[in-house]
Protein backbone atom coordinates (compact mmCIF):
# COMPACT_ATOMS: atom_id res chain seq x y z
CA UNK A 1 0.00 0.00 0.00
CA UNK A 2 1.45 3.34 -1.09
CA UNK A 3 1.40 6.69 0.70
CA UNK A 4 -1.40 7.89 -1.56
CA UNK A 5 -3.56 4.91 -0.57
CA UNK A 6 -2.88 5.55 3.11
CA UNK A 7 -3.80 9.22 2.70
CA UNK A 8 -7.02 8.31 0.92
CA UNK A 9 -7.93 5.84 3.68
CA UNK A 10 -7.43 8.57 6.27
CA UNK A 11 -9.74 10.88 4.34
CA UNK A 12 -12.50 8.29 4.65
CA UNK A 13 -12.57 8.89 8.42
CA UNK A 14 -14.82 11.67 9.70
CA UNK A 15 -12.61 12.98 12.51
CA UNK A 16 -11.21 15.79 10.33
CA UNK A 17 -14.75 17.17 10.07
CA UNK A 18 -15.09 17.71 13.81
CA UNK A 19 -13.72 21.26 13.61
CA UNK A 20 -16.70 22.55 11.66
CA UNK A 21 -19.42 19.87 11.87
CA UNK A 22 -20.32 20.66 15.47
CA UNK A 23 -20.56 24.38 14.71
CA UNK A 24 -22.64 23.79 11.56
CA UNK A 25 -25.13 21.44 13.24
CA UNK A 26 -25.42 23.70 16.28
CA UNK A 27 -25.91 26.75 14.06
CA UNK A 28 -28.61 25.14 11.91
CA UNK A 29 -30.46 23.76 14.92
CA UNK A 30 -30.25 27.06 16.80
CA UNK A 31 -31.35 28.99 13.72
CA UNK A 32 -34.40 26.79 13.33
CA UNK A 33 -35.47 26.72 16.96
CA UNK A 34 -34.68 30.31 18.02
CA UNK A 35 -36.12 31.92 14.88
CA UNK A 36 -39.22 29.72 15.04
CA UNK A 37 -39.75 30.50 18.72
CA UNK A 38 -39.35 34.23 18.11
CA UNK A 39 -41.76 34.28 15.17
CA UNK A 40 -44.31 32.07 16.93
CA UNK A 41 -44.52 34.57 19.78
CA UNK A 42 -44.75 37.52 17.39
CA UNK A 43 -47.37 35.82 15.20
CA UNK A 44 -49.53 35.03 18.22
CA UNK A 45 -49.11 38.38 19.93
CA UNK A 46 -49.56 40.49 16.80
CA UNK A 47 -51.96 38.50 14.65
CA UNK A 48 -52.46 40.05 11.24
CA UNK A 49 -49.42 42.35 11.44
CA UNK A 50 -47.44 40.73 8.64
CA UNK A 51 -44.90 43.51 8.26
CA UNK A 52 -43.95 43.31 11.93
CA UNK A 53 -43.55 39.53 11.61
CA UNK A 54 -41.18 39.98 8.65
CA UNK A 55 -39.13 42.58 10.51
CA UNK A 56 -38.89 40.47 13.66
CA UNK A 57 -37.91 37.35 11.73
CA UNK A 58 -35.26 39.07 9.61
CA UNK A 59 -33.79 40.85 12.63
CA UNK A 60 -33.73 37.61 14.59
CA UNK A 61 -31.87 35.79 11.82
CA UNK A 62 -29.30 38.57 11.36
CA UNK A 63 -28.68 39.05 15.08
CA UNK A 64 -28.55 35.32 15.76
CA UNK A 65 -26.13 34.60 12.91
CA UNK A 66 -23.73 37.30 14.09
CA UNK A 67 -24.02 36.16 17.69
CA UNK A 68 -23.35 32.54 16.73
CA UNK A 69 -20.36 33.49 14.59
CA UNK A 70 -18.75 35.66 17.26
CA UNK A 71 -19.47 33.18 20.05
CA UNK A 72 -18.13 30.25 18.05
CA UNK A 73 -15.00 32.16 17.06
CA UNK A 74 -14.25 33.22 20.63
CA UNK A 75 -14.80 29.74 22.09
CA UNK A 76 -12.78 27.93 19.42
CA UNK A 77 -10.07 30.56 19.54
CA UNK A 78 -9.77 29.89 23.28
CA UNK A 79 -9.16 26.24 22.45
CA UNK A 80 -6.45 27.37 20.00
CA UNK A 81 -4.82 29.39 22.78
CA UNK A 82 -4.77 26.35 25.06
CA UNK A 83 -3.20 24.21 22.33
CA UNK A 84 -0.57 26.89 21.69
CA UNK A 85 0.22 27.21 25.41
CA UNK A 86 0.61 23.43 25.69
CA UNK A 87 2.95 23.48 22.70
CA UNK A 88 5.17 26.13 24.28
CA UNK A 89 5.18 24.26 27.59
CA UNK A 90 6.19 21.03 25.86
CA UNK A 91 9.05 22.83 24.05
CA UNK A 92 10.26 24.08 27.43
CA UNK A 93 10.06 20.61 28.99
CA UNK A 94 12.01 19.05 26.12
CA UNK A 95 14.74 21.69 26.46
CA UNK A 96 15.04 21.32 30.25
CA UNK A 97 14.65 17.56 30.68
CA UNK A 98 14.83 15.57 27.41
CA UNK A 99 15.57 12.31 29.26
CA UNK A 100 12.54 12.72 31.47
CA UNK A 101 10.36 13.49 28.44
CA UNK A 102 11.69 10.37 26.70
CA UNK A 103 10.77 8.26 29.70
CA UNK A 104 7.33 9.86 29.73
CA UNK A 105 6.83 8.77 26.13
CA UNK A 106 8.05 5.27 26.96
CA UNK A 107 5.46 4.98 29.75
CA UNK A 108 2.71 6.15 27.37
CA UNK A 109 3.58 3.44 24.85
CA UNK A 110 3.79 0.79 27.58
CA UNK A 111 0.30 1.72 28.79
CA UNK A 112 -0.90 1.17 25.22
CA UNK A 113 0.36 -2.41 25.28
CA UNK A 114 3.98 -2.34 24.15
CA UNK A 115 6.70 -4.15 26.06
CA UNK A 116 9.32 -2.04 27.82
CA UNK A 117 11.95 -2.96 25.25
CA UNK A 118 9.78 -2.14 22.25
CA UNK A 119 8.44 1.05 23.87
CA UNK A 120 12.02 2.26 24.39
CA UNK A 121 12.86 1.59 20.73
CA UNK A 122 9.75 3.40 19.49
CA UNK A 123 10.23 6.39 21.80
CA UNK A 124 13.88 6.77 20.77
CA UNK A 125 12.95 6.68 17.09
CA UNK A 126 10.19 9.23 17.67
CA UNK A 127 12.64 11.53 19.49
CA UNK A 128 15.14 11.20 16.67
CA UNK A 129 12.58 12.28 14.08
CA UNK A 130 10.55 14.98 15.86
CA UNK A 131 10.21 14.84 19.67
CA UNK A 132 7.82 17.79 19.84
CA UNK A 133 5.42 16.26 17.33
CA UNK A 134 5.56 12.93 19.14
CA UNK A 135 4.67 14.48 22.50
CA UNK A 136 1.95 16.73 21.09
CA UNK A 137 0.37 13.75 19.37
CA UNK A 138 0.86 10.90 21.86
CA UNK A 139 0.92 12.80 25.17
CA UNK A 140 -1.51 15.67 24.54
CA UNK A 141 -3.64 14.23 21.73
CA UNK A 142 -3.05 17.13 19.34
CA UNK A 143 -3.47 16.15 15.69
CA UNK A 144 -3.47 18.42 12.63
CA UNK A 145 -6.78 17.02 11.35
CA UNK A 146 -8.56 17.71 14.67
CA UNK A 147 -7.04 21.14 15.26
CA UNK A 148 -9.54 23.82 16.26
CA UNK A 149 -10.22 26.24 13.40
CA UNK A 150 -11.99 29.37 14.72
CA UNK A 151 -12.61 31.15 11.40
CA UNK A 152 -13.93 28.02 9.73
CA UNK A 153 -16.16 27.29 12.73
CA UNK A 154 -17.47 30.88 12.84
CA UNK A 155 -18.35 30.91 9.13
CA UNK A 156 -19.99 27.48 9.30
CA UNK A 157 -21.99 28.56 12.34
CA UNK A 158 -23.20 31.84 10.80
CA UNK A 159 -24.14 30.31 7.44
CA UNK A 160 -25.91 27.33 8.97
CA UNK A 161 -27.80 29.55 11.44
CA UNK A 162 -28.99 31.72 8.54
CA UNK A 163 -30.02 28.67 6.50
CA UNK A 164 -31.84 27.21 9.48
CA UNK A 165 -33.53 30.50 10.35
CA UNK A 166 -34.85 30.98 6.81
CA UNK A 167 -36.95 27.81 7.06
CA UNK A 168 -39.42 29.01 9.74
CA UNK A 169 -39.18 32.49 8.20
CA UNK A 170 -40.50 31.14 4.88
CA UNK A 171 -42.97 28.95 6.74
CA UNK A 172 -44.68 32.04 8.15
CA UNK A 173 -45.90 32.93 4.67
CA UNK A 174 -46.83 29.46 3.43
CA UNK A 175 -50.48 29.00 2.44
CA UNK A 176 -51.49 26.54 5.17
CA UNK A 177 -54.66 26.02 7.14
CA UNK A 178 -54.59 27.67 10.55
CA UNK A 179 -52.45 30.41 12.04
CA UNK A 180 -48.98 31.49 10.94
CA UNK A 181 -47.65 30.03 14.18
CA UNK A 182 -48.71 26.49 13.22
CA UNK A 183 -47.19 26.94 9.77
CA UNK A 184 -43.90 27.99 11.38
CA UNK A 185 -43.95 24.91 13.63
CA UNK A 186 -44.61 22.59 10.68
CA UNK A 187 -41.79 24.05 8.57
CA UNK A 188 -39.44 23.98 11.56
CA UNK A 189 -40.06 20.28 12.18
CA UNK A 190 -39.33 19.59 8.50
CA UNK A 191 -36.14 21.62 8.80
CA UNK A 192 -35.10 19.78 11.97
CA UNK A 193 -35.62 16.48 10.17
CA UNK A 194 -33.35 17.50 7.30
CA UNK A 195 -30.77 18.84 9.78
CA UNK A 196 -30.70 15.55 11.64
CA UNK A 197 -30.38 13.51 8.45
CA UNK A 198 -27.66 15.79 7.06
CA UNK A 199 -25.61 15.73 10.27
CA UNK A 200 -25.86 11.93 10.40
CA UNK A 201 -24.75 11.64 6.76
CA UNK A 202 -21.78 13.94 7.26
CA UNK A 203 -20.76 12.17 10.47
CA UNK A 204 -21.15 8.77 8.81
CA UNK A 205 -23.48 7.46 11.51
CA UNK A 206 -26.89 5.79 11.34
CA UNK A 207 -29.76 8.10 10.44
CA UNK A 208 -32.38 7.33 13.07
CA UNK A 209 -30.75 8.25 16.38
CA UNK A 210 -29.17 11.62 15.38
CA UNK A 211 -32.32 12.63 13.49
CA UNK A 212 -34.66 11.80 16.37
CA UNK A 213 -32.31 13.59 18.78
CA UNK A 214 -32.34 16.79 16.71
CA UNK A 215 -36.13 16.72 16.22
CA UNK A 216 -36.84 15.97 19.87
CA UNK A 217 -34.48 18.67 21.10
CA UNK A 218 -35.92 21.27 18.73
CA UNK A 219 -39.52 20.41 19.58
CA UNK A 220 -38.74 20.52 23.28
CA UNK A 221 -37.19 23.96 22.86
CA UNK A 222 -40.24 25.27 20.98
CA UNK A 223 -42.63 23.69 23.47
CA UNK A 224 -40.88 25.27 26.44
CA UNK A 225 -40.80 28.65 24.71
CA UNK A 226 -44.47 28.37 23.74
CA UNK A 227 -45.38 27.34 27.29
CA UNK A 228 -43.59 30.33 28.80
CA UNK A 229 -45.17 32.62 26.23
CA UNK A 230 -48.61 31.21 26.91
CA UNK A 231 -48.12 31.72 30.62
CA UNK A 232 -47.27 35.32 29.92
CA UNK A 233 -50.24 35.65 27.55
CA UNK A 234 -48.12 36.33 24.49
CA UNK A 235 -48.53 32.98 22.74
CA UNK A 236 -51.72 31.62 21.25
CA UNK A 237 -50.64 28.34 19.65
Amino acid sequence: MGLEDVYQRNLNHRTHRAGWLRAAVLGANDGLVSTASLMIGVAAARAGEQSFLVTAGAAGIAAGAMSMAVGEYVSVRSQNDIEHSDRLLEIEHLAIDPEGELEELIQIYMKRGLSRELAVQVAIEMHKKDPLEAHLRDELGQHPHTKARPVQAAIASALSFTAGGLIPFVGAFAPTVGTAAWSIVAFTIIGLTFTGILSARIAGSKLLTPTVRVIAGGCLGMAITAGIGQALHISGI
